[in-house]
């Protein structure tokens, strides 16, 4: 097996790795030629004894470290999570140890004395909408910077799902975010009683949010069909739980109501490719100028549906969504959207906890609205006639 540049490899059958900073300081002579296995052969800082233990258990423990190290349990335990608590020459050379045994702290075990388990649970209503892709991505950078593990659980739209997944991870996890919750108000005050809690898209009393700007998002919308000649909107609404659909629709509503608009909310609808082909039928009943949909994938659905039809857009109708999901600027024609700043909101939501939790150098930022933009593609044209 060669040994990658800049990479980690491993010894056979020894449960020892070594890094190239390890074989650098060492002095080794390192090239494409050169199995890991001859490199780690050249190393005696591994006694046979501690090499045989790890080998037989499959994993090292702070017992082998300590071993290695020469120093007591307690030391490594206190080198590895609580940096800077004893000399820096014994700290430096119980996490060269450490990678050597390619040992990596049980967030279980070091739970036991501290009642933390560095586990932060990210409840999603459907871990197939490629809108969850930019919030877990953003929260599992901030929680990775702070040596904290994500666990990603999904209701399935459902809210008796949904409180049962909570309830099993209640337990195991120091905080919980709320990405796309189905619960009522008072279930998530409930669960923000026992576990610290943060909501995104979604405002609850009293439990810490992470929301949009929709107002900006949705007038820069709107003043785009309205320059266009459009004369009448059809909102396709989200779920009948969905805080943030009943927030665009209001906002929707209102820009109408002052720039003389028709507008109607053709609702609830399921917040998928299928909930907007089935949307169709009903939002051409109205014939409307334009239908903004609760999201990409009801509005992809609906412009499927309307292909299928003969209906041309943008010639006959225009489309527009929300959130520029992946995947929205490969439809044809590709879709206008108003695009949320959704990493952002992940990484919020996770800085929000770590701050309570009193993590050295977080920071709460939960009371600054995350930004919205209009994202101009080719599904919006100029009126019709």
């Amino acid at each position: 097996m060669p040994f990658l540049r800049g990479g980690i490899g491993w010894r056979p059958n020894a449960g020892i790795r070594s890094s190239y900073a390890d074989v650098e300081e060492k002095g080794w002579e390192v090239t494409e030629e050169n199995d890991l296995d001859d490199v780690a052969a050249r190393s005696a800082d591994v006694p046979r004894e501690i090499r045989e233990r790890v080998a037989r258990r499959g994993a090292a423990t702070i017992y082998d470290v300590a071993a290695l190290a020469g120093v007591n349990p307690s030391t490594v335990s206190r080198a590895l999570t609580k940096p800077g608590r004893i000399g820096r020459s014994t700290e430096s050379r119980i996490h060269a140890a450490a990678r050597q045994l390619d040992f990596h702290v049980n967030p279980m075990a070091r739970a036991l004395p501290t009642g933390r388990s560095h586990t932060i649970g990210v409840i999603v209503a459907d871990i197939t909408n490629p809108v969850i892709f930019g919030i877990v991505r953003g929260a599992e950078q901030a929680a990775a910077l702070a040596g904290y593990t994500l666990i990603i659980a999904e209701s399935q739209e459902s809210e008796t799902a949904e409180l049962e997944t909570i309830r099993r991870l209640l337990a195991s996890v120091d905080g919980l975010v709320l990405a796309t919750t189905r619960l009522s108000d008072d279930a998530i005050s409930e669960i923000a009683e026992r576990r610290a809690v943060v909501v995104l898209n979604r405002a609850v009393a009293g439990v810490a949010s992470v929301l949009p700007d929709v107002r900006k998002g949705v007038a820069e919308l709107m003043e785009h069909v309205m320059h266009l000649g459009h004369t009448s909107v059809a909102y396709l609404g989200g779920p009948t739980a969905s805080w943030i659909s009943q927030r665009r629709w209001a906002e929707i509503a209102e820009h109408a109501a002052r720039s003389g608009i028709d507008v109607v909310n053709i609702g609830p609808n399921s917040p998928t490719i299928a909930g907007g082909d089935a949307a169709w039928e009903r939002a051409r009943v109205h014939m409307p100028t334009v239908v903004v949909a609760f999201n990409d994938l009801l509005a992809i659905g609906l412009m499927q549906a309307a292909a299928r039809s003969g209906t041309d857009i943008p010639g006959s109708v225009a489309v527009a969504g929300f959130d520029d999901i992946f995947g929205s600027d490969l439809i044809v024609p590709a879709l206008t959207t108003v695009r949320s700043e959704l990493p952002t909101a992940g990484e919020r939501a996770v800085r929000h906890l770590l701050a309570g939790l009193g993590v050295e150098g977080a920071r709460s930022e939960v009371d600054r609205l995350f930004d919205t933009s209009l994202i101009i593609r080719q599904s919006t044209g100029p009126r019709a006639g």
